[in-house]
């Protein structure tokens, strides 16, 4: 099991329509999140700023993301996602942080 903490920083005027769409995930959505592997997905937000914190329990996670990039419900999710962070224009998401300390 490999655990992923992740930040991203959300546009102001998008904050409420981020935050919506994730208060009603799709079910389709979830299903794919959950054939990738990843598990105890979380996201907590504070401000305009986002932590994601999620669990792989895969054995191939390059394979399992592109699985995920190729569903067609995660492309059609994306594109309502996608366009509320910051940088969107440089396709710039969440940024994966180096885990330093870990007490299990």
């Amino acid at each position: 099991m490999r655990r992923f903490g992740q930040h991203a920083v959300l546009k102001d005027d998008m904050i409420e329509t981020y935050t919506a769409l994730h208060a009603a995930v799709w079910p389709e959505v979830l299903e794919v999140i959950h054939a990738c592997n990843l598990v105890n997905y979380s996201i907590y937000r504070s401000g305009r700023e986002l932590f994601a914190y999620f669990e792989y329990v895969g054995s191939d996670y390059e394979a399992d993301m592109r699985r995920m990039e190729q569903s067609e419900v995660m492309q059609r999710w994306w594109t309502h996602t996608k366009p509320c962070f910051l940088h969107h224009d440089r396709q710039e998401y969440y940024m994966d942080w180096n885990e330093i300390f870990h007490l299990a």
